[in-house]
């Protein structure tokens, strides 16, 4: 008897030992992550952050802890199908102790993700969620941190919305103004928090986002004021990449108020500061910028200098799309000064690469450029006649309507639209003109024909922390009053049962927690976390926010976003489409006529 309570003993002090060992290596392994992701290695650290999850832990807030890094991990390295797991098992695990800044955190961070896969409702609520609990702890770092992220999301939501590249600055639909003026409302908050934490780095970042927010809206002042603010931070930290971004922001500006000059002066210092950076693609942007920038001020010469820069890097850098968009500026800067041959070659070159990246908008502008240059050079016109006739029939598939007939004789009648200081309002002159507005929106610079779609899937859900089995009262009564037929008991009973096992589908289970271990001690405080949340009754909030969740039902198609399309020597800015107005109708004054003698004999 003496001997089995001997052996018994062993057993335990060796099950002991080998528990604690493995504490010990998921820790060790979850710091060694932690560390290499602070030094930049994102990569080597998520897999030392898997492995911490393979030895697992009976320690919840460590595993919750792991769950963040993890989750941030993922984020930083643009896999957002897997960081948008780990951060809902985050959640999850959070609310089922009853963490309330674990769960303020998750939330953020979840928030954060939905919005950079386009769910901008579940990624509000994620957000607000994070707000709620900041205040109700008196967090004010948290706070604002929800509130610049709440800034985020709407400001996101409003570019969305907007139908990236078919609106100018201020002429935005009204659902798109109320995104944006929400977010500049969040961010003015924030920075109202921020300034009375002393936190100058946060004040710059909200600046900076501010600033856009403003340019969106139209307020060019206002955008200008609050990019000073972040010119005048970044420098403070000599933060030479923020710095830079504010000198391109502010050209941008200034272009619209159509101080082209001084624009010209901040788009020159981003040049200076990409330079120096060794950033090529941003060098090429500078250039790109400026090239326009010299184009509404009609100097050719000077905008054909800066676009043949960038025209040389995007060649460098094997972008397509930015090497189509040079050959454009230049086939228009060049017709400008009169050289149509250099023109025509240009011209030319856009339409193959326009063929060869399949932008069907691209190849439509160069057709007609082409067809415009070969008028001016007294090329016989029947041999446009199948040019024309294919360019009708680009602008058919991109309209889904007949070919637009007699667009030749429209466009001799149009006159050359001068973009100057002096007549910076002239570009409302083209807004009834239908033909120009189609290529201003295909040929914009947020190139959204290059964009593509989603291709993976995974299934989270914000929703999945449910709770409940059975529906809310108050959804069953909304229902109820909503439903007007007279046999609506039937109905309601099915709705009930479909709704419960929506739910049960989602409901957390620690069996889909990766690395968790349960033991006696902290399986009876889950269970107790458990029955105190399922006995208790639950607010009309939580279930305002399930249905917000469960109505929009996008889990099913959610994946990691794909790398954008735009060429990375192109800078996405909106001022671009003054460019494409601008040098619309820009043949008309290049236009020979023949001498009378000569149409007598013609006709004849």
């Amino acid at each position: 008897m003496e001997e089995s309570n001997v052996l018994i003993s062993m057993r335990e002090d060796r099950s002991f030992h080998v528990r604690y060992r493995m504490e010990a290596s998921c820790l060790e392994l979850a710091l060694e992550g932690e560390r290499l992701c602070k030094a930049g290695d994102c990569r080597a650290g998520v897999s030392f952050f898997e492995a911490a999850v393979q030895v697992g832990t009976e320690d919840l807030k460590t595993l919750s802890a792991i769950y963040s890094q993890l989750g941030n991990a993922y984020f930083y390295l643009h896999e957002y199908g897997k960081a948008l797991e780990y951060h809902h098992h985050d959640l999850t695990l959070a609310r089922t102790i009853g963490d309330l800044l674990g769960e303020a955190k998750a939330s953020g961070n979840l928030g954060n993700t939905l919005k950079v896969l386009g769910n901008f409702e579940e990624a509000i609520v994620c957000c607000q969620r994070h707000l709620d609990i900041s205040r109700e702890l008196n967090d004010k770092v948290g706070e604002a941190r929800a509130l610049y992220n709440l800034g985020n999301v709407y400001h996101s939501k409003g570019k969305n919305v907007a139908s990236v590249g078919t609106h100018d600055p201020g002429e935005l639909p009204d659902d798109v103004k109320n995104a944006l003026q929400k977010a500049a409302t969040y961010y003015e908050e924030n920075l109202s928090i921020v300034t009375e934490l002393g936190d100058r780095a946060a004040q710059g970042r909200a600046f900076g986002n501010l600033g856009n927010t403003h340019y969106l809206l139209g307020n060019f002042r206002s955008a200008v004021l609050a990019h000073e603010q972040r010119l005048l931070i970044a420098k403070e930290f000599g933060d030479r990449s923020a710095e830079r971004r504010a000198y391109s922001n502010l050209g941008n500006a200034y272009i619209f108020l159509g101080e082209f000059e001084t624009a010209s002066e901040y788009y020159k210092r981003t040049l200076q500061l990409a330079r120096q950076l060794k950033d090529r693609a941003v060098e090429a942007q500078a250039c790109y910028s400026l090239g326009n920038t010299y184009t509404l001020l009609q100097d050719y010469e000077k905008a054909i200098d800066y676009h043949l820069k960038h025209l040389v890097i995007a060649q460098e850098l094997n972008d397509k799309i930015g090497e189509g968009r040079a050959c454009w500026s230049l086939g228009n800067a060049y017709t400008a000064l009169g050289n149509h041959d250099q023109a025509m070659h240009f011209a030319e070159r856009h339409l193959e690469i326009s063929r060869e990246v399949g932008d069907k908008s691209g190849e439509l502008t160069a057709r007609l450029n082409l067809s415009d240059l070969q008028m001016v050079l007294g090329l016989s016109y029947s041999t446009n006649n199948s040019m024309m006739a294919e360019s009708h029939a680009v602008d058919t598939s991109l309209n889904g309507t007949r070919p637009r007939v007699g667009r030749r004789h429209s466009m001799e009648n149009m006159e050359l639209m001068k973009l100057t200081p002096e007549k910076k309002n002239s570009r409302e002159a083209m807004a009834d003109e239908g033909f120009f507005d189609l290529l201003s929106r295909f040929q914009s610079n947020r190139m959204d024909d290059q964009r593509c779609y989603f291709q993976e899937k995974n299934r989270f859900s914000t929703a999945s922390v449910a709770t409940s089995s059975s529906p809310p009262k108050t959804m069953r009564k909304s229902f109820s009053t909503s439903v007007v037929s007279p046999h609506t008991d039937e109905f309601l009973d099915l709705l009930a049962s479909s709704q419960s096992r929506r739910l049960d589908d989602q409901r957390a289970s620690f069996s889909n927690l990766p690395g968790l271990r349960l033991n006696q001690r902290n399986s009876h405080s889950v269970l107790g976390h458990l029955m105190a949340r399922n006995n208790r009754d639950l607010d009309d909030d939580f279930f305002d926010i399930l249905i917000k969740c469960q109505g929009s039902r996008l889990d099913d198609q959610r994946c990691a976003p794909p790398s954008s399309a735009k060429g990375p020597t192109v800078p996405d800015e909106d001022f671009f489409s003054l460019i494409l107005r601008s040098q619309a109708k820009r043949m008309d004054e290049q236009r020979v006529h023949l001498p009378s003698t000569i149409k007598e004999q013609s006709s004849s």
